[in-house]
């Protein structure tokens, strides 16, 4: 019969997906199988570098690594508890499970998505919004959309931005004015080719020549919007003077920026110009160049005509024909997620297998996510039930340059989100029981919801999409801005029902995950100070320490809601314990995850006892500002 935490756990995790939102699974007899072949592979080269196999790595240890790698918090005290108080010799398997089907998974993955895409919730110089890409990017994530679907959707992408069958041309549309950019950083994301510098000239040190990334960007040059040229004499009309002040400019700003400035429409044209200051002999400035693919096979668009298929045809080159590029890439981004370090760095420039320093690894990896489908759950889950993820903790440098040695796992800072959403694990129990933040679409006028119950941003975006002439703009505009002046605000931030719809925001101040709060944080916030991504570059996160940390651990949110908050969640389990040692054991279970040495629990009583209660408050502020609590080991 198996534990109570066994069935409770692996019981409790099958009601948080809709089963027939998940991609086709294989056996867990693969799924094994491909876990021992990683090993052997590390084993190989051990022995090749006439390494010792490090220790497993204890309870635990394991416990906590498994919850910050794979959802991103610490363990609740319950859920520490229920795994470290059991002896049963598949508890680890279990705990995988239970981790993997948790919305934790889903929360800690989308703020990996947000930090590679850069997707923050407005936009600079517009009052645009990317939310309904922000929302289509978290289901992806929450539906484990495999990798090369998701990569497909977003570089073809074309269509209505509200609509989520087309909401992936956020992608586009975030870097509006600014293709080439988003043109190297497509490359870098998804192909690990470092192209930004072939912008303005061949590139010094890689084999990339201006020619060439121009024949690249033929294949997304042409990106227009929806049907916007219809308004523009009306537009044009309310931005002079005295009418930008009036009621019917800021709704006109409202299809301006919000529908027709987040629609993208023109599929590729697979030519382009080249620059006026173009300097080499393999071109003219303003010569029209067609699209060529610079590696992998080659594929051309035409030089005689505009075909508008160009984003599609580099959605389909990217993913299938270049070779081991594009299943090796996110292989390694997975690998890095989980064991802490790529097998090789850094993670975002491709290196071919048999240029690395474990070929016949790095060769099996890329084509397991093949055989996977691109499942990055299962892929990940793989690596997790692999007994190089179980190792002892390594403090030494690799002994392999610029990649991992796999000889035990290198101690690294938590991220701030790791941090944040183990905090608030600790004041307000598991997160992953809250609401999560969902598409809010409803029609803001001068920063006021309006048409609220009657009309949302969704349904308003296809109907001036479908307009096709100037006049059918101008009836339309006139009748909604009478709409508008006749109704009344909505409601506030919190929700708003819209019809059987139920909206749910949280702002800076809520106790919730880091991946339902405002993207990006804002700079006064705990998040940006342990230094999450401002989500203006490809992962810009730092976990670089500064004097600022230290304070606002000293000071701010700890010592608010957790050290001096008598109702904070770890307070809890302390209310049944029957002593002072039964309550610092718990203390530390909670906080740590681990219940204290001999020597620790003497100098807790000590603290205790000179204290009294005030001593329990001591004990949690020291346990959440050591190394042991930042760290991940």
């Amino acid at each position: 019969m198996k534990p109570i935490f066994i069935l409770l756990l692996c019981g409790a995790s099958l009601g948080l997906l809709d089963a027939q939102t998940l991609p086709p699974q294989k056996s867990p007899e693969f799924i094994k199988k491909a876990a021992l072949q990683i090993d052997q592979h590390v084993a190989s080269f051990y022995r090749s570098k006439n390494l010792a196999v490090p220790k497993t790595t204890d309870d635990a240890t394991f416990l906590r690594r498994a919850f910050l790698v794979s959802i991103g918090r610490i363990p609740t005290a319950e859920e520490a508890l229920a795994f470290l108080e059991i002896e049963d010799p598949t508890k680890r398997e279990a705990l995988i499970e239970y981790v993997l089907n948790s919305k934790g998974f889903s929360s800690h993955m989308t703020n990996w998505a947000f930090d590679l895409l850069r997707i923050t919730d407005g936009r600079m110089g517009s009052s645009a919004t990317n939310e309904p890409y922000r929302h289509w990017v978290r289901t992806a994530m929450t539906d484990n959309m495999p990798w090369d679907e998701f990569t497909r959707l977003l570089i073809s992408s074309s269509g209505d931005g509200w609509s989520q069958a087309t909401a992936a041309v956020g992608y586009y549309t975030r870097d509006r004015g600014m293709p080439l950019d988003n043109l190297s950083n497509t490359m870098r994301v998804f192909l690990g080719a470092r192209m930004e510098c072939a912008q303005c000239h061949d590139d010094p040190y890689g084999t990339t020549e201006r020619h060439d990334f121009y024949e690249l960007a033929a294949f997304t040059h042409g990106q227009t919007t929806l049907g916007q040229q219809h308004m523009r004499p009306l537009w044009d009309e309310l931005v002079q003077g005295e009418k930008m002040r009036s009621e019917e400019y800021r709704v006109a700003q409202v299809l301006w920026d919000k529908i027709y400035g987040m629609s993208l429409a023109g599929g590729g044209a697979g030519q382009i110009q080249l620059p006026g200051d173009y300097q080499y002999r393999d071109g003219r400035p303003g010569e029209l160049i067609a699209g060529r693919t610079p590696f992998g096979q080659t594929v051309r668009m035409s030089d005689k005509k505009v075909e508008n298929d160009g984003r599609k045809k580099l959605a389909a080159w990217m993913i299938a024909k270049t070779e081991a590029q594009f299943p090796t890439m996110i292989a390694n981004r997975m690998w890095k997620r989980v064991m802490g370090k790529g097998i090789y760095e850094p993670v975002d420039e491709f290196i071919p297998a048999e240029k690395t320093h474990h070929p016949a690894l790095v060769a099996y990896l890329s084509e397991l996510m093949i055989e996977l489908g691109y499942d990055l759950r299962s892929f990940q889950k793989i690596l997790l039930l692999t007994r190089t993820f179980q190792f002892a903790t390594n403090p030494l440098p690799s002994s392999v340059d610029g990649g991992d040695d796999f000889h035990g796992r290198k101690i690294e800072r938590l991220s701030s989100e790791q941090i944040w959403d183990s905090l608030i694990t600790l004041a307000a129990g598991d997160p992953d029981k809250q609401a999560t933040r969902t598409l809010d679409d409803r029609i803001y006028v001068s920063g006021k919801p309006v048409l609220t119950g009657k009309k949302t941003m969704t349904q308003l975006s296809k109907e001036v999409l479908a307009l096709d002439s100037e006049a059918e703009v101008r009836t339309y505009f006139a009748r909604l801005v009478s709409e508008v002046q006749a109704s009344s605000p909505g409601a506030g931030d919190e929700s708003s029902m819209m019809g059987m719809k139920t909206i749910k925001k949280y702002d800076k101040n809520a106790k919730v995950r880091a991946s339902e709060l405002p993207s990006p944080a804002p700079r006064d916030h705990f998040l940006y100070l342990f230094g999450a991504s401002d989500r203006e570059v490809v992962d810009g996160f730092s976990r670089e320490p500064n004097v600022g940390q230290v304070l606002s651990l000293m000071n701010g949110f700890v010592q608010r809601e957790l050290v001096n908050q008598s109702s904070a969640h770890l307070y809890e389990s302390l209310k049944d314990a029957s002593s002072d040692k039964e309550k610092i054991r718990r203390l530390y279970i909670a906080i740590l995850n681990r219940p204290p040495a001999e020597q620790e629990m003497t100098w807790m009583l000590d603290e205790v006892k000179q204290q009294g209660d005030a001593g329990y408050r001591n004990i949690v502020s020291a346990l959440v500002m050591s190394s042991e609590f930042l760290f991940l080991q």
